[in-house]
């Protein structure tokens, strides 16, 4: 991808057919539960957004042309999520097609005196040929909030997938690391029909104290990254591995390790902010220039 500022997609979704489907929810539930559902096609050299549904508070902006592939910033439109909050994303890139996706903005979950948790689903498939960049900004579980997240990516085996999804422990300039109630994570990769890679984890700081040395220690902040693509290879991860290490400043503990052929996945943890926001910045670039074989992009939201 280029470095120039990406220009506006002729078609902007704003008033087509693909936006105007029946919500059938109840009007109580609105703003609770909601859904938003995407397809990606390649035509005519780029990417374009073939199909587009969108419940609040899912907004769909517009897409933006770069480089042959389709930019998009995936905006909750709400003060973010509560107990009982049901919030569901479809995405699909079909085959040939390239897409860049990002979100608006940090995910805050609220503390809330009901029991049940806010329910996050995502499911991303990736059709043979397709490609998908994924990077997100950090949820933020405010204190006494619960969160059960899940996320299930499914992708062919010749297509190509960068995703880093990433937790802070809570709002810690006002000293709530690791104060909400529990937070449940499940990150899944399925290459074809078999399961690759399977993040899975309870938390719950009320129970049981997360700041034991070998678990996170100092560390309040968590990222993943997980890269599938045809030139990973044992000693890519390794080079990977031994640039970020050496990079990484002292705040930021990182480590790249090789799946399988085609499979890497890497852990950066940071006690701060910045910090760890520009180390999860540098793996990116690492990992575009390194394997994708693309310049940094330069993109704004």
């Amino acid at each position: 991808m280029d470095n120039a500022m990406p220009t506006h997609s002729p078609d902007q979704l704003l008033n087509s057919s693909t936006t105007r489907l029946l919500d059938a929810r109840r009007p109580a539930v609105i703003g609770r539960t909601a859904r938003l559902e995407l397809v990606f096609e390649r035509r005519a050299g780029r990417t374009v957004i073939a199909h587009a549904y969108a419940e609040p508070p899912f907004r769909i902006g517009r897409s933006f042309d770069v480089d042959g592939a389709a930019y998009v910033i995936l905006v909750c439109s709400g003060p973010g999520v509560f107990a009982g909050d049901v919030l569901s994303l479809s995405l699909r890139v079909a085959s040939g097609a390239r897409v860049v996706l990002t979100s608006q903005s940090a995910l805050q979950v609220h503390p809330s005196a009901a029991p049940s948790p806010a329910h996050i689903r995502h499911r991303y498939v990736v059709e043979e040929e397709g490609e998908l960049h994924a990077h997100w900004d950090p949820v933020i579980p405010f204190t006494g909030a619960r969160l059960d997240q899940r996320f299930d990516l499914e992708v062919g085996e010749d297509s190509r997938l960068y995703w880093s999804d990433a937790l802070m422990a809570g709002r810690i300039s006002r000293g709530e690391a690791w104060r909400f109630e529990s937070l449940t994570h499940e990150l899944r990769l399925r290459v074809g029909t078999t399961l690759k890679y399977l993040e899975r984890y309870t938390v719950t700081p009320g129970l049981q104290s997360v700041v034991h040395p070998w678990i996170v220690g100092r560390m309040n902040y968590v990222a993943t990254a997980l890269v599938h693509h045809p030139r990973v290879t044992a000693d890519m991860a390794e080079s990977l591995h031994r640039t970020l290490e050496a990079a990484a400043p002292q705040e930021v503990n990182a480590a790249v390790d090789l799946l399988e052929p085609r499979l890497l996945v890497g852990r950066l943890l940071g006690s701060c902010g910045a910090s760890f926001s520009a180390a999860r910045a540098s793996y990116q670039e690492l990992v575009l220039a390194s394997i994708f074989d693309r310049p940094t992009q330069l993109l704004r939201k």
